[in-house]
């Protein structure tokens, strides 16, 4: 596989230090190492950063060497790119705790994601690095004389990451953050002597940090001559409506299953745009262009309006959390919109639905007008809910309530169950036990 092509025809590729010499490292045949950097500002990352693990997945689905560098040092400071603020501070032991995370994290997801993948293309795993390892025995003073003076002021605040800052005087920037530029390139002339490492990839807004580590390699690297340093980045992404990608009315859509529930997880692609969701089909899965186009043909001949979502839905969230969970957040969307309760399960039930919606534990002998009223339930009182069954918009287990119906026990699903619906999207479920 050509690594630029493909990047290229998947709207991934936005700007490129060296073309030629890119060209001729990332060639079919050629073996190149290549890092990410991750910023360990949270025990889990957020759906934005995989844009970067499936990154270094293409990395190595082309024939190269992934490298995942966690910033245990650097993120002791913080990047300024993208923040129009200084960040907080974290504590040594949570930068270590939180590059710990990240790193189980990544190497989860990239089994995930190899195992959806045909076993002919299952690549190695990533080797893990952590900038901790140099940057936390430092001398400042030999820093600053063999690394600062290759660095020009002039230059650096020119960089977008610390115009912005400047010019927005009520926030400015600290000498602390304005020296992660410095750091960034001093990690790419590590990783370059250390793991020879020639790229460095990721997002627009990193563009200045890694022209910074290509120029420091090439004044400062033994061999940069004969094999130079290059850098390669990738657009930031937004939905169709611009906002920033991964944010929703419901906050951050997190890699971690404990923060993020894989049908929740589920639900977020399910919910795109149909602009995006084409996009998204380019960006984030593994689907070759025959895949894609076919999955477009088999949308416009099809009845099913959210096709593209659900084919989306279903690679990206088992490539996170695996095959399994991504069929039952399949199964819990589709009986909740219309598919069939044999085709659910009982785990949809039990293990998904439970958890999503508000749900309540009643005791055998229950009314159906007693799952209406309550805490946890769709109504406050018994003439709302019987207003409600007379204007037709209450169903249970699929089935329209008639008012006839309220003083009766209802029909229970897998001998347990009662799914409330109340207009359209509020769903309330009722859990008779074992």
């Amino acid at each position: 596989m050509d690594l630029l092509e493909d990047l290229r025809w998947r709207g991934l590729l936005h700007q490129v230090t060296d073309e030629a010499t890119a060209k001729a490292a990332l060639s079919p045949g050629q073996s190149c190492g290549i890092y990410i950097g991750f910023d360990p500002t949270a025990d889990s990352l957020h759906v934005g950063s995989l844009l970067q693990i499936t990154l270094l997945m293409r990395v190595a689905l082309a024939g190269h060497r992934p490298i995942a560098l966690v910033g245990g040092g650097t993120g002791m400071i913080g990047d300024p790119s993208g923040k129009s603020a200084e960040r907080k501070l974290q504590t040594d032991a949570d930068v270590r705790a939180n590059a710990e995370a990240i790193e189980t994290q990544i190497l989860h997801v990239w089994r995930n994601m190899a195992a959806a993948l045909a076993d002919a293309e299952r690549p190695p795993e990533p080797q893990f690095e952590n900038n901790a390892t140099w940057l936390s025995s430092l001398n400042v003073i030999d820093f600053l004389r063999d690394i600062g003076k290759h660095f020009s002021v002039n230059a650096m605040i020119q960089r977008d990451s610390v115009k912005t800052r400047l010019e927005a005087r009520e926030q400015g920037i600290s000498y602390t953050e304005f020296s992660y530029m410095l750091l960034q390139a001093y990690d790419f002339l590590e990783l370059y002597g250390r793991c020879d490492c020639r790229a460095q990839f990721g997002g627009s807004d990193q563009w200045g940090n890694i022209v910074s580590g290509t120029d420091l390699i090439g004044r400062l690297a033994a061999g940069a001559a004969e094999k130079p340093a290059f850098g390669v980045t990738v657009p930031l992404i937004t939905a169709k409506n611009g906002q920033k990608f991964g944010k929703t009315e419901q906050g951050t859509i997190w890699l971690d299953a404990a923060r993020t529930s894989p049908y929740q997880f589920y639900q977020f692609w399910y919910n795109v745009d149909d602009v995006d969701a084409v996009n998204y089909l380019k960006l984030f899965t593994f689907f070759s262009d025959g895949v894609v186009e076919k999955i477009l043909r088999d949308a416009a001949a099809g009845g099913n309006p959210r096709y593209v979502q659900t084919a989306l839905a279903s690679s990206m969230t088992a490539m996170v959390h695996g095959r399994s969970a991504a069929d039952e957040a399949a199964h819990a969307n589709a009986y909740l919109f219309g598919g069939s309760v044999e085709r659910a399960g009982v785990g949809v039930f039990d293990h998904v639905l439970r958890h999503e919606i508000p749900t309540v534990i009643v005791a055998p002998g229950a009314r159906s007008i007693d799952l209406l009223v309550g805490a946890n339930r769709p109504f406050q009182s018994n003439g709302e809910a019987k207003r409600a069954v007379q204007a037709n918009s209450i169903t249970m287990n699929g089935k329209k309530l008639a008012i006839d119906d309220l003083n009766l026990p209802p029909d229970l699903l897998f001998g347990r169950f009662v799914l409330t619906r109340s207009g359209k999207r509020n769903f309330y479920l009722a859990d008779f036990g074992a």
